[in-house]
């Protein structure tokens, strides 16, 4: 297995980096290499998953794992003498709620331990730059918070003018000369930077295909979320505290998670001011905003005089939930949130397509990986308010569960009363209801 790491060690050293960060905000660290040694790559492989697909080579994490310290001193001479040669991502699709597939890139096993190093490093640095505002990808920070903040602004301002952001392809578009020279305001160390480029540069791998786009970062690789990160602080998050925010009229908020964002605004005519300026903005970094997901609407709790909202009229989406108003106990209007359509159509159809594909698997391990794929889904989706939408995917699943076990064996009828038998024996759980104090500390 290896030499053991010294994860307080590497803490420490990852503290000194932040240190020197937060107190030259202005600095360009032009030695960062030489925080990367064999003990900083031991706890990179810790933090790397051992169990995920494999890259282009087909190597596993625990194929690797067979002679690490030997493979990680090679790879730690090759990363100091620039020697290293990053391969091009293996490219698998995903598919999207709206019938589309998205591009995945899984890199080598190797080369997702040398980019959690590199990213590491550049965390320590870059955390110290990062706004509120941003919530993808960091430490204590993830689609919770974010969603907390958001049903918090609104939930103090009584609502106001909502500005959902769609960047079209970001991932696939992220320029790369505009991230060097972003990234050349605080880090000019060349090995580092000489790595950065080599997986820009890598290319993708679908099939016996190799495509080498001039453009882009593959999501899925573990570098990708914090250059996105770093190029979406330049781009929109400073640009909009210290430029944008001390012109408008009133008050506005930025809460953005990776490459989704929402803006909310007190004042109509900041919102449309924002609006119109938004796309000469992205344009000079090389990026374009979806003219159809891209939309202003008033959120505002209806009237006394008015009905309740309909659905899809007085709402939006934003990280997999469709954000409403509607009545509290009390009878006060208060901001909810349920699953989006998009989200719970996807969640059923990857939930039929693994049935269909795991037939003829004992009921006993199917009931075992149903229990597992739906407890995930409440655990992201069991916000208060949700609690119908959790049940009635229980329900959905259950109908399919039963379509598909029915398939098994056709001269032997699958009916409800049979599979309501076969529900005692193997139960789907129900969600269970989080209050909003619980949620909001979750």
């Amino acid at each position: 297995m290896g030499t053991p790491v010294s994860q307080m060690s590497v803490s420490t050293r990852l503290q000194r980096i932040a240190e020197l960060s937060r107190e030259a905000p202005e600095r360009a660290f032009l030695s960062l290499a030489h925080y990367i040694d064999l003990e900083l790559l031991h706890e990179a492989f810790r933090r790397t998953r051992k169990d995920g697909a494999p890259g282009v080579d087909r190597q596993t994490g625990r194929e690797y794992e067979e002679r690490l310290d030997e493979r990680l001193i090679s790879l730690l001479d090759r990363f100091k003498t620039r020697t290293y040669k990053a391969p091009p991502v293996r490219r698998v699709w995903i598919p999207k709620g709206d019938g589309s597939e998205r591009p995945l890139g899984i890199p080598t096993f190797e080369d997702k331990v040398l980019q959690r190093a590199v990213a590491m490093v550049l965390e320590a640095v870059y955390e110290q730059d990062f706004l509120p505002c941003s919530h993808g990808y960091r430490p204590g920070r993830s689609a919770r918070t974010a969603l907390t903040e958001l049903d918090q602004v609104l939930m103090r301002m009584g609502g106001g003018w909502v500005l959902e952001l769609d960047i079209r392809k970001f991932f696939d578009s992220l320029s790369h000369s505009h991230l060097r020279r972003i990234l050349e305001q605080r880090v000019r160390d060349g090995v580092l930077r000489c790595s950065i480029d080599k997986w820009l540069a890598a290319g993708v791998m679908e099939g016996v295909e190799l495509s080498l786009p001039d453009a882009g970062t593959p999501q899925g690789g573990v570098i990708s979320p914090l250059l996105a990160n770093v190029y979406l602080h330049e781009v929109l998050d400073r640009w909009f505290e210290r430029e944008v925010k001390p012109r408008l009229r009133g008050r506005a908020w930025l809460i953005r998670y990776a490459d989704d964002a929402v803006l909310v605004f007190t004042a109509e005519t900041d919102a449309r001011q924002v609006m119109s300026i938004l796309p000469e903005r992205f344009a000079q970094y090389g990026l374009t905003l979806h003219p159809d997901k891209t939309r202003l609407l008033e959120f505002h709790p209806p009237r006394k005089d008015q009905e309740p909202p309909q659905p899809g009229g007085r709402s939006f989406d934003f990280l997999g939930f469709t954000h409403h108003w509607a009545r509290s106990r009390r009878g006060f209007w208060v901001v909810k949130r349920k699953t989006a359509s998009s989200r719970f159509s996807r969640a059923l159809k990857r939930i039929s397509a693994w049935l269909r594909g795991t037939l003829h698997e004992p009921v006993r391990w199917q009931h075992q990986q149903l229990v597992a794929k739906l407890l995930g889904h409440y655990d992201y989706y069991g916000l208060p308010g949700n609690w119908k939408m959790l049940d009635r995917l229980r329900y959905e699943t259950e109908r399919i569960w039963r379509k598909w076990l029915g398939r098994r064996n056709r001269q032997r009828a699958m009916n409800w009363e049979r599979f309501s038998r076969l529900l005692e024996r193997y139960p789907l759980p129900r969600p269970k209801y989080k209050s909003r104090h619980c949620a909001a500390n979750a």
